[in-house]
């Protein structure tokens, strides 16, 4: 059901690469069609090459969550925003607007309006 599914926007700098969705059953990333089209589209990460085809996964794929905090941090962070720390999703759409590297993660209703 449409309604279970949540939906993040990833992007590489200042593009939209792609969009993640959590699935009753487990993940999904896939790139955006244009951000393929792009000469200089890189990939998000060396284990997710551009490809057309969704990636797929019964658990958050392991460089997303490689973007959440770890130890005192998840725990404060869990506790400030009030997020059950076994939520990755939710705790990677907290803490990936404002990531170290490239790569940032947004919900998808920020991209309209906004």
């Amino acid at each position: 059901m449409e309604s279970q599914e949540e939906h993040a926007l990833v992007f590489y700098g200042d593009k939209e690469a792609g969009e993640l969705i959590k699935k009753p059953a487990g993940f999904e990333f896939s790139y955006n069609p244009e951000y393929l089209r792009n000469p200089d589209a890189m990939p998000i990460s060396l284990a997710m090459p551009l490809t057309e085809t969704p990636y797929e996964s019964p658990a958050l794929f392991p460089f997303f969550d490689g973007m959440l905090p770890e130890g005192w941090l998840l725990e404060l962070t869990c506790t400030s925003a009030k997020i059950d720390k076994g939520d990755k999703f939710r705790l990677l759409l907290y803490t990936g607007k404002d990531p170290t590297g490239a790569i940032s993660i947004r919900p998808a209703k920020d991209s309209h309006g906004e």
